[in-house]
């Protein structure tokens, strides 16, 4: 299924290629006589000033002490919907339900401090480009601030045409950005044994899309795994626990953090502005 160097091709026979089916002060007393345990009124007045002088020295300090903490901290409590669209390699065919990328990136943004975020698996086995499209109305209802998009593979696989496949992926990508979902695309390519005319051409649609489209692209989905044995399961197609593992940390991490920063910020911004004019209307 997909194009890495000539070593990768000899491990992966072409027919396993052909047969697999690819989220967070009161009032002053009278004057009273004084006595030596009672201060009189200008020591409770220098008293009480000191005391005010202290609290404000106290909540000074607090506020400079927000102001000068991490932001990030601060945009990591924003809730975040990413949504993991795509065929069998989103899925997760063949590994647990908490091994697949989609579960193990919730997991590892959770623990970067993005408490707030889910990703929501959207992933078919088997699903083709034409597939996708059709059913974009039911998952656009999980209304995500990021789309995590990877298909393609299992067109490829059917020989189907590569200007249909580019166009069912540009409608994917411009419904989700209609709906207000930031896309990030997860870069395709397939092995050599469909021709080499086709194989460049499939692989060349990632790209340009993304240039087109303006949209973010993770140049290879499966770097660093597609055609490593120990990787990958026992069909030579779909990535282990710990394929996946290497997906989420090196392939997918590095080009969705900046994509979440940039979110939680638009959020922020949108939020101060939307509560500065209730403010200035109340």
């Amino acid at each position: 299924m997909l194009n890495t160097p000539s070593r990768l091709a000899q491990r992966l026979p072409a027919i396993a290629m052909l047969a697999a089916v690819m989220a967070i002060s009161g009032c002053q007393k009278e004057t009273e006589p004084t006595t030596p345990n009672q201060p009189t009124d200008t020591q409770r007045s220098d008293t009480e000033t000191t005391a005010n002088q202290a609290n404000t020295t106290s909540v000074d300090t607090n506020v400079d002490a927000n102001a000068d903490a991490p932001t990030d901290m601060q945009v990591n409590s924003s809730p975040i919907t990413i949504l993991a669209l795509g065929d069998s390699l989103t899925e997760g065919l063949g590994v647990d339900k908490n091994d697949n990328y989609p579960a193990q990136l919730e997991d590892r943004l959770q623990a970067m401090g993005y408490k707030n975020t889910e990703v929501i698996n959207s992933g078919l086995s088997g699903e083709t480009s034409t597939g996708l499209v059709n059913r974009l109305d039911w998952v656009l209802q999980t209304k995500p601030d990021v789309t995590i998009l990877t298909i393609g593979a299992n067109d490829a696989i059917r020989g189907i045409d590569v200007a249909t496949i580019e166009a069912n992926i540009r409608t994917a990508v411009k419904r989700l950005q209609d709906n207000g979902s930031v896309v990030i695309l997860g870069g395709m390519s397939i092995y050599d044994n469909l021709g080499s005319d086709y194989v460049a051409a499939f692989s060349d649609i990632y790209p340009r899309v993304a240039k087109d489209m303006n949209v973010t692209l993770i140049p290879f989905f499966l770097e660093g795994v597609g055609g490593e044995a120990e990787l990958n399961q026992a069909d030579a197609i779909h990535p282990t626990k710990e394929g996946y593992t290497i997906i989420v940390n090196d392939n997918i991490l590095p080009i969705l953090e900046p994509t979440l920063q940039e979110v939680t910020a638009a959020e922020t911004s949108q939020a101060d502005t939307t509560k500065n004019t209730t403010n200035e209307t109340t």
